[in-house]
């Protein structure tokens, strides 16, 4: 019986030797011994009374708190370098209807860029038992599909998502994945040609390129190909770690390299200060895949939009919240790219940057 039923009773003056079994709209033999007490209360306030006590029974109902959905963020950065894209992330799932601490509830597991930790933080995920897990980059994605098999996985990648072994295809991606794919090595090739654009007289150019990262080969393989047409060599150099990257700037100089371009593997983000850094140490110019590396002193960058991307990623995480399989929702692919110059970059290279080129940037840094 509850509190606001028991005020009534006790109000009106009757014993509550039993409140479990008492019932105010079927009376027993309670109120036949004491019918002379009960026609003294009068009518309007005792309906008064009753009425109140169940009026409050649906209002404390609906003041009860509905069950938010929880949705995991992994990725192999820090919060402090890329915060940005879990705001993306926020953007698509409102646009569907979902608002963090309203009406939806986010875990977030950043890797700082250690992609060792990945599993370790997947299975957190897991036993957390979240709805959905939102896996930024190729290796992350990985590590959240080797962690559930029920649990619906989002993707950003920049790895073929179908070489990589994510899905078995871009319409049907089968098993509970799918996600947005970044298009890395297509836009490797658009790089190249920027430098041919930008450094008309360069013959050999260096790919940093790291063997953690699912879709090295065959971005590397791609701008080998394009090298190839455009008649330009192409050197590739391996980097995993801080160390690395050191080494293969200095590397440089003695590949007699007109410019280095940098892959799509996301851990490079994390290192965009030390590649800017170096760059202008060794004066040679740098093409990188995001606007994260112009935006820290890099030359130049194009490529997909991530913060696009991660708002699609966001659109699908709502989808699924709403009851849509993984499996039946095709990987989205990005329309929207951006090109980022970073002109004071170019000036200290001695870099004289070609009209066309200023026109076609959707973004100069000066």
């Amino acid at each position: 019986m509850s509190v606001s039923v028991r005020r009534v009773v006790k109000r009106l003056g009757y014993p509550l030797t039993d409140p479990c079994q008492f019932d105010i709209l079927q009376p027993g033999p309670w109120l036949v011994e004491n019918r002379m007490q009960f026609d003294r209360i009068r009518r309007r306030e005792f309906i008064t009374l009753l009425g109140g006590a169940t009026a409050a029974w649906p209002l404390a109902a609906r003041a009860q708190p509905a069950t938010r959905p929880v949705v995991g963020f992994l990725h192999y950065a820090s919060a402090t370098t890329l915060q940005h894209l879990a705001e993306a992330v926020r953007r698509g799932l409102q646009e569907v209807g979902y608002v963090e601490n309203q009406n939806v509830a986010i875990e977030y597991r950043w890797a700082d860029g250690h992609y060792e930790r990945l599993p370790a933080l997947a299975a957190e995920l897991v036993r957390r038992q979240v709805a959905v897990i939102i896996a930024g980059g190729a290796v992350a994605a990985l590590a959240a599909k080797e962690a559930t098999a029920s649990i619906g996985v989002v993707f950003t990648s920049g790895a073929d998502p179908v070489a990589s072994g994510l899905i078995r295809s871009l319409s049907r991606p089968g098993g509970n994945l799918t996600g947005v794919s970044l298009l890395a090595a297509e836009m490797a090739t658009k790089r190249l040609e920027l430098i041919r654009d930008l450094l008309p007289r360069a013959r050999a150019v260096a790919m940093i390129i790291n063997p953690t990262f699912p879709g090295a080969e065959s971005e590397m393989a791609e701008i080998e190909a394009a090298g190839r047409i455009i008649g330009m060599q192409t050197h590739g150099v391996k980097a995993s770690n801080p160390g690395d990257i050191e080494a293969a700037l200095a590397s440089f100089s003695q590949l007699h390299v007109d410019a280095f371009m940098v892959g799509a593997d996301g851990y490079f983000i994390t290192r965009r200060d030390q590649l800017a850094a170096l760059a202008a140490r060794y004066a040679i110019p740098g093409i990188y895949p995001f606007p994260d590396f112009p935006e820290a002193g890099g030359l130049l960058s194009y490529g997909v939009s991530l913060a696009d991307a991660y708002r699609q990623a966001g659109l699908l995480t709502g989808r699924i919240l709403k009851g849509a399989k993984p499996a039946e929702l095709p990987v989205m692919q990005p329309t929207k790219f951006e090109f980022v110059l970073n002109l004071k970059t170019a000036k200290a290279l001695g870099l004289d940057v070609p009209p066309i080129l200023l026109a076609r940037a959707d973004e100069v840094i000066e």
